[in-house]
């Protein structure tokens, strides 16, 4: 068949898409990444999964996407097999931890790429998993072959791999503002204290009485104290920047607001180390980076602007009173901190341009 060139280039294009499934599209990180996906010029969505909505479009279930291309794919039941009968490439897993891990280990053998949203296979060790998850790895086999998502740091892992371990929220805000810090050796790990505040979509979709809109508006709460589940991840990744163990305070906080992180960290400067030296680290760490915007000293980042795009924004001051550096970070925890930067991933594995399907202001 011919076709004229401009019906021909669309044609390619749509050859070229990446038939892409979503298993558990229903909670908020999966409606994220339907947002997304639906609208990602390289990706096909040829599945998408929910118990609960099985049978029902997408569109039904969510109005905000009707007449977007794709919107009108029925929810599935989680089945691995139907999932790969799709002709799907790759599945992102917005799925509970515990759970996730068993169909991540369906599809890998039925040779799809996984990107794994839940906490199944970020840690390294899986005694340190049964320790923070309270229940023993369900395919301890795995962790060695995951890569733990966080494209700034592991790029290069990322692009070569078969299964992601995408980041916590929390991680990503407080990992990526000292990784630089820590390699350098320009802070001492023992002193590192970190405070977050999030979003209440940050608790999942669900039914709890602590998350109602009443027991959240105009309050502001710390919980998970003290030992959170996600200064697991942050510790393993953290130490792994130091060389050496590095243990930390880490306090989160629940806000009245729909969406966003911000995380204020603080930690002793090392002797002789100056604000420029600081701010030379971060520079050579994320200066080429499409996703993480340096505010430079004396400016606080602020959720407002992070909100709805892929961005981390990072801010730092130095106290001379305390000789501490004071680290500001703000991300969407459905964003940055879930959703896109799963797709950052994703777009590194299959060689797209990195910023594909993520540029929103």
């Amino acid at each position: 068949m011919h076709f004229p060139p401009a019906e021909q280039q669309q044609a390619s294009l749509v050859m070229e898409r990446i038939k892409t499934a979503i298993v558990g599209a229903s909670g908020y990180t999966g409606q994220e990444l339907l947002r997304l996906l639906l609208v990602h010029p390289n990706v096909e969505l040829v599945a998408a999964t929910s118990r609960q909505e099985a049978g029902k479009p997408l569109s039904a279930v969510f109005p905000r996407f009707r007449k977007l291309l794709g919107a009108e794919l029925p929810f599935m039941e989680p089945d691995p097999d139907a999932i790969a009968a799709t002709g799907a490439k790759a599945a992102f897993l917005a799925l509970p931890h515990g759970v996730a891990a068993e169909i991540a280990t369906a599809l890998l053998e039925r040779g799809l790429k996984v990107i794994d949203l839940s906490a199944d296979f970020r840690l390294r060790d899986a005694a340190v998993y049964q320790e923070f998850y309270a229940h023993e790895h369900p395919a301890p086999a795995l962790l060695e072959k995951a890569v733990y998502g966080l494209p700034e740091i592991r790029g290069e892992e990322i692009a070569k791999a078969d299964l992601i371990a995408s980041p916590g929220c929390y991680p990503t805000s407080i990992i990526l503002p000292l990784v630089p810090l820590l390699r350098a050796g320009l802070i001492d790990p023992e002193t590192i204290v970190a405070n977050s505040m999030s979003g209440v979509s940050g608790a999942g979709r669900k039914a709890d009485l602590s998350l109602l809109f009443c027991e959240c508006n105009e309050s502001a709460r710390a919980y998970g104290i003290p030992k959170h589940r996600h200064l697991s991840e942050i510790e393993q990744e953290l130490s792994l920047a130091a060389g050496e163990p590095v243990v930390i305070t880490f306090i989160p906080h629940l806000i009245p607001v729909n969406s966003g992180i911000a995380t204020s960290i603080t930690a002793k400067l090392r002797p002789g180390t100056t604000l420029a030296a600081v701010g030379e680290a971060m520079e050579a760490a994320y200066g080429t980076k499409s996703f993480v915007r340096l505010l430079g000293p004396g400016v606080c980042a602020d959720t407002k602007h992070v909100t709805r795009t892929n961005f981390i924004d990072i801010g730092w001051a130095h106290d001379a009173r305390t000789g501490r550096i004071i680290l500001t970070s703000a991300e969407d925890n459905l964003g940055k901190g879930a959703g896109s930067q799963a797709v950052q991933s994703f777009n590194l594995i299959f060689g797209l341009g990195e910023t594909a399907g993520l540029q929103s202001a």
